[in-house]
């Protein structure tokens, strides 16, 4: 049997939601970068010519007719390549779409079939579900396309396609980023290509939107469920491969016509479209696979965090940011992060003491500032604070001072930080990390006001990590030992700790990760070896926290649960589980 040779290149992109014009050029320039590889078919992530998740944008009629004017405009850039592009399709009602298009031709659309609607996901409130199945005959190879979820299903569209003939299947992808995901991934698609037979090409949408991160990570897996290719994490890249086939497709035999019937439902069918093209030379110097290491825990999370930064402030139209930098391990590790995302010239920190500021933490923000090379500027608070209580004090006289004085200091820093803010058109960074968020240890209106938390969804214990990663990474103390050793403290009254109110971290995350991220009972949770009245007090923080939670600015999930449209619970709410 005579083996054919096809170059399919995997374009993984960073869109932006809404920039119809903008996402045009490059999925053209990426067109024209695969034409020049020699590449017979070039795929495209989930919605690339809209972003992904485009939301509401989707309810207006005027939106999905751009969407589609501008799919139009890359077809005409397509001349000469077989191109697979993610779009919103509109036939009465919308569809997640992706196009095929065959040397400047439109020669079919596919729809997606399986539409998520958990977690981050709600494909139900805008899309209807695809019922057709096509198999692609280019150049005597068939090939099937499906979109995302759909390869996530056992005897789904793939296996459909894989029985109607495809030697390949081509899955076009937004899944965003969360810790481990990569690997999950991996174990799906390879039991995909074996129940398949068939190579699977998945190409992954990269990029930071709102909350979301998607972390590319495409990749390339043969039919023994083997991966043979992959691209990097986190950045653009067009990953090339050849591919031999045998041009024939697969036969349909007896028992794979009745395995197609039984999986089909009435209303679905698997049809055969032959492409007019002709596959390139074979001759063709053959494409060096790079070789990618996958990222470490700690540097996946990390570069993570960098991407979904970046990209807020630069896709909103910001350049600089502000930050108040305390002297503490968490506004150290936004700071870092803040650098390395967008350049220490646009990094600008705000040291604001108050008396019961330590001369430690003085040193330690002061000498972090300098070790990134950024400016701080120091404005103490005192006398504002004066001036507040001395505005208060007939109103409350008789009153012993309490958390009020304490959430007075929190948001005079807020206001002095979003007074740089409006001043300057920088964006601010809120600095409070999940197990803060989780059971409300922090100040609305005060540390949690800002326009983006870039820790929002990292445990207090992989912050820890995270510096010390960093540290290693540079080889030198970028961020100082005493931050990372030093008891946390808000330092809003004398000698204060954050074990004064909380159970010390190492206790704390563990509870929070099941009763947030995986649902788990109290009993379940006591279990675990948690002591009764401390699982009763974390749980109670965390339900009434939640009033506090949806008022905070967004952050970058990197859990498989973070709080926001990942984890949706009623403030009024009256269950209790303890």
């Amino acid at each position: 049997m005579r083996l054919q040779k096809l170059r399919i290149a995997l374009a993984q992109i960073n869109p932006t939601v809404g920039d119809l014009s903008g996402n045009v050029k490059k999925i053209a320039a990426y067109i024209r970068k695969a034409r020049a590889m020699k590449a017979d078919i070039v795929a495209f992530p989930e919605l690339a010519v809209t972003g992904y998740p485009p939301e509401d944008l989707l309810l207006k009629d005027q939106f999905i007719k751009d969407n589609i004017d501008a799919m139009h405009k890359i077809r005409e850039a397509a001349k000469g390549i077989i191109a697979i592009v993610g779009f919103v399709n509109r036939i009465e009602k919308i569809y997640n779409a992706a196009a095929v298009i065959s040397d400047g031709k439109l020669i079919d659309v596919y729809h997606k079939k399986y539409l998520p609607n958990y977690g981050v996901f709600d494909e139900y409130r805008y899309f209807e579900t695809g019922r057709r199945f096509p198999v692609y005959n280019i150049g005597g190879v068939k090939i099937g396309v499906c979109i995302c979820e759909d390869i996530w299903r056992e005897k789904g569209p793939a296996k459909l396609e894989a029985l109607a003939g495809a030697e390949i299947i081509i899955n076009v992808n937004a899944s965003p980023y969360h810790m481990d995901k990569l690997s999950v991934r991996e174990d799906i698609l390879s039991e995909r290509a074996q129940e398949c037979g068939a190579i699977i090409f998945y190409v992954n949408m990269v990029g930071g939107q709102d909350e979301l991160v998607f972390d590319g990570g495409s990749l390339i897996v043969d039919g023994s469920g083997n991966v043979i290719g992959r691209g990097k994490q986190f950045g653009e890249e067009l990953i090339v491969a050849d591919i031999d086939v045998t041009g024939k497709g697969k036969e349909l035999s007896v028992k794979g016509r009745k395995e197609l019937k039984a999986i089909l439902d009435k209303e679905e069918f698997v049809e055969e479209i032959r492409a007019p093209f002709s596959l390139r030379d074979r001759r063709k110097p053959a494409v060096k696979q790079k070789k990618v290491i996958r990222m470490s825990g700690s540097e996946e999370v990390y570069n993570a965090l960098l991407l979904g930064t970046r990209d807020y402030v630069h896709k909103n139209g910001f350049k600089d940011v502000v930050i108040g930098m305390s002297g503490g391990v968490d506004s150290a590790l936004v700071a870092t992060i803040a650098v390395d995302a967008l350049g220490k010239e646009n990094v600008h920190g705000l040291f604001m003491p108050s008396m019961y500021t330590s001369r430690e933490s003085r040193e330690d923000a002061c000498g972090h500032a300098k070790n990134i090379g950024i400016e701080i500027l120091t404005i103490p608070i005192d006398d504002v604070l004066k001036a507040y209580l001395k505005a208060l004090s007939e109103h409350f006289k008789g009153a012993k001072p309490d958390i009020t004085e304490e959430n007075l200091q929190a948001r005079i820093r807020g206001n002095l930080l979003m007074a740089f803010s409006n001043k300057f058109g920088r964006l601010v960074l809120t600095t409070g990390n999940k197990s803060e968020m989780s059971v409300g240890y922090a100040t609305l209106y005060g540390d949690m006001a800002g326009g983006f938390a870039v820790i929002k969804d990292v445990p207090k214990t992989l912050v820890y990590e995270l510096c010390k990663w960093r540290n290693e990474k540079a080889g030198t103390e970028l961020i100082p030992q005493r931050i990372l050793w030093k008891e946390p403290t808000a330092e809003l009254k004398p000698d204060q700790r954050d074990t004064d109110t909380l159970p010390p971290y190492p206790v704390l995350d563990p509870i929070l990760k099941a009763y947030v991220e995986e649902d788990k009972s109290f009993d379940e949770i006591r279990n675990m070896g948690c002591e009764l009245e401390c699982a009763q007090k974390v749980i109670k923080m965390i339900d009434r926290a939640e009033y506090k939670r949806r008022q905070a600015p967004p952050g970058i999930k990197i859990t498989p649960r973070a709080f926001g449209k990942d984890r949706r619970f009623p403030i009024t709410n009256r269950y209790k589980s303890y």
